[in-house]
Formats: structure tokens, C-alpha cells, sequence
């Protein structure tokens, strides 16, 4: 599946604006981490870009949240083993074991975490450092449902907290015009 493919289908699927940038920020996210990893930046990406396809139709039934984006996938012939099994360990449906699959995993939190925190900074992500997200990230009550936990979990990948922060936040403001912020 190419990213175009990837891209129609986020937008055939989600009618949400919001979680449509989502998507964009995790797989910007995704694609600057696959190169520390030897990862592919186009398949890390298509993880990213695909990881809540079925978001709006689980909401409800989280227990099926990613399953059907699997099941779906695979109906369309996908068989990338290693995006499906991302795909899955980010709903915690696998446990992660590969870089891939915790970057995933660590990554689609801190993304809400950072739009949150770019929607409060004057000059939103323009403006927005490493530093002023780690203060964000120690207020438990701010942007409260982005796991502080899961987030953690990027030093599963060899990564500090500060480190991962800085890629993920680079990344987005890269696609800063898309996401609108």
C-alpha cells in the first residue's frame, strides 16, 4: 500500500477533522523515528498513518478498537506482518516487542499531548519547545488522557523521555500547516 493509498483510506474512514491530524502527527512522528531504528520511514509511516482507522467505528467497543483495522487490512490483501502487529500493539492488543511496535505504542499519546499543549502556547507549535512539553507533560491534570504511562515507555526504544519528546515535536512541526496549529 502506498502513503496515498494509506491517506485516501484515513479519509474515506474518518470523518473526524481532528483525529484525520492525528493520524498526520503520528505518522510524521513515525517516520522521524524509523531512521534511529533502521526502520523504513515508509512503513513505519503507513503504521502511523493506519493505526486508528477503525477509531470512530471501536469508540464505543474499545476491546475491538485496532482488531478491525487489522481485519480490514487484511481483507484489502495488506500483509505487512510488522505494521499490523504495530498496528495492534498500540491498543494494546499485542504486547510490544519490536522497535516499531513501541514507537507506536509511546508515540500516539504524546502526540495528544503536544497538540494540547501547542493549542495553549501563544504561537501554538511554532513556539512550542521540547522543554515547555515536559513541563506540560509533569501537569497530571493537563491533557489528562494522554498516558503519562505509555508514554514512558520510550525507554523501551533506548530513548530518554527528553529525546523522544524533541523527535516527536520536530516532526510534527514539520506538518505544523497541515495539522493547523
Amino acid at each position: 500500500m502506498t502513503r496515498e493509498e494509506a491517506l485516501k483510506l484515513v479519509k474515506q474512514r474518518i470523518r473526524n477533522r481532528n483525529l484525520v491530524k492525528h493520524c498526520l502527527a503520528v505518522e510524521a512522528a513515525m517516520r522521524a523515528l524509523a531512521p534511529r531504528f533502521g526502520g523504513d520511514p515508509e512503513r513505519w509511516g503507513l503504521a502511523g498513518l493506519l493505526h486508528d482507522l477503525d477509531y470512530e467505528e471501536t469508540k464505543d467497543t474499545p476491546e475491538k478498537h485496532a482488531l478491525v483495522t487489522v481485519e480490514e487490512l487484511r481483507k484489502m490483501g495488506f500483509d505487512d506482518e510488522e505494521i499490523l502487529n504495530a498496528i495492534l500493539a498500540h491498543a494494546e492488543k499485542k504486547e510490544p516487542e519490536t522497535p516499531m511496535e513501541w514507537a507506536l505504542h509511546a508515540v500516539d499519546p504524546l502526540t495528544g499531548l503536544i497538540v494540547a499543549a501547542a493549542l495553549v502556547h501563544p504561537e501554538k507549535l511554532s513556539g512550542l519547545s521540547t522543554r515547555n512539553v515536559l513541563n506540560r507533560y509533569k501537569e497530571k491534570s493537563f491533557a489528562r488522557s494522554a498516558s503519562r504511562e505509555t508514554i514512558a515507555k520510550c525507554e523501551k526504544l533506548g530513548m530518554t523521555l527528553e529525546e523522544f519528546v524533541d523527535v516527536v515535536l520536530s516532526a510534527m512541526k514539520g506538518i505544523r500547516e497541515e495539522l493547523g496549529l
